[in-house]
């Protein structure tokens, strides 16, 4: 076991903490367990709380271009009001839901690209630190991961996945930024559109399914994002014939006559940075059919065939270092 040292603001001699996940990944709206360690310094200290914060790397569109920084989209207090006596080894067990709409980084357990981390932050003698950094990994709910699987066996490929900072209009998002997976299309869509984006909302209940197109412009007009926005029960997953539902969902999308501009047209809602989505009204009733198997096929295909860049794992990579050197600076 190897403890991460607080050398911030309690100094050389304080205590240490090493924060260890459960193994295996978690799911939105599922629980986030572990364990954290807590080694005592040259001296007793007071303990007055242990914080765990998720932490997630999210992109923010300005005047200027884009920016990326850092976004704590959840607290939770797993222990506290205690006294930790010199050298004293203790371990603090903690177990708490995700957020519903917590991103998903993995997909059959490929990496998407997706930086989320958990954070402890130790509360000392007065003194704060934010002392320990732990990648966190999401796999799908099954109706996302069904979705995505449909998406896959209609031939659409994984390009890449972001998380935007803002809000999507008529939805009820509840975190401060939303995930796209970004897809390519279908050879039988890819003259009607470049590119489409996915957004997943989950709630107790199940999710809203939100897609933007970017259709391609004809001889005598010019391309244009179009979106609309689907709901599917958590309950949905067994009953539904995916293909044809998500094959619907996109005729629909791509037929559109209305225009919605682009990201740099939307309104600015709740946050100066965020380019957000127009709400549109279209919602799907469940399909018909039998359940869509999971497997190694579909968009799995693309993530396994290494379209998630090289780049992408470097730039997770950095996302963590860069914010344990922080901790240790305080």
């Amino acid at each position: 076991m190897v403890f991460k040292r607080l050398l911030g603001s309690l100094g050389v001699g304080g205590p240490a903490v090493d924060t260890v996940l459960d193994p295996g990944a978690a799911t939105p709206g599922g629980v986030l367990s572990g364990q954290v360690h807590l080694k005592g310094g040259n001296a007793d200290f007071t303990v007055e709380h242990i914080t765990l914060e998720l932490v997630a790397r999210v992109e923010a569109e300005h005047d200027d271009g884009e920016a990326t920084g850092t976004v704590v989209f959840h607290r939770h207090v797993i222990d506290g009001n205690f006294r930790l006596v010199e050298g004293e080894q203790r371990s603090v067990p903690f177990s708490f839901p995700l957020p519903w709409e917590t991103p998903i980084t993995e997909l059959y357990g490929q990496g998407l690209g997706i930086a989320l981390g958990v954070r402890t932050e130790l509360g000392v003698s007065g003194a704060k630190d934010k002392g320990d950094m732990d990648p966190l990994a999401v796999r799908p709910l099954p109706a996302q991961e069904a979705v995505l699987e449909a998406f896959g066996q209609l031939g659409f490929g994984f390009k890449s996945a972001d998380l935007e900072l803002g809000h999507i209009r008529g939805t009820g998002q509840q975190l401060p930024f939303y995930q796209e997976i970004e897809l390519a299309p279908a050879p039988q869509y890819a003259h009607r559109i470049n590119e489409i984006e996915v957004t997943f909302l989950a709630g107790p209940a199940g999710l809203e399914v939100v897609l933007e197109a970017d259709r391609r412009g004809g001889f005598f007009s010019e391309g244009h994002d179009a979106l609309n926005r689907h709901t599917v029960g958590h309950h949905d997953v067994e009953r539904t014939d995916w293909n044809t539902e998500v094959d619907g969902w996109i005729r629909q999308l791509v037929e559109q006559r209305t225009a919605y501009g682009h990201h740099d047209s939307y309104g600015h809602g709740d946050h100066p940075y965020g380019g957000h989505h127009e709400e549109h009204g279209y919602r799907s009733g469940p399909g018909m059919g039998t359940a869509v198997a999971a497997g190694a096929a579909g968009l799995a295909v693309g993530v396994v065939g290494g379209m998630v860049a090289a780049e992408a794992v470097d730039e997770i990579g950095d996302f963590f270092e860069g914010e344990e050197e922080e901790g240790d600076e305080g």
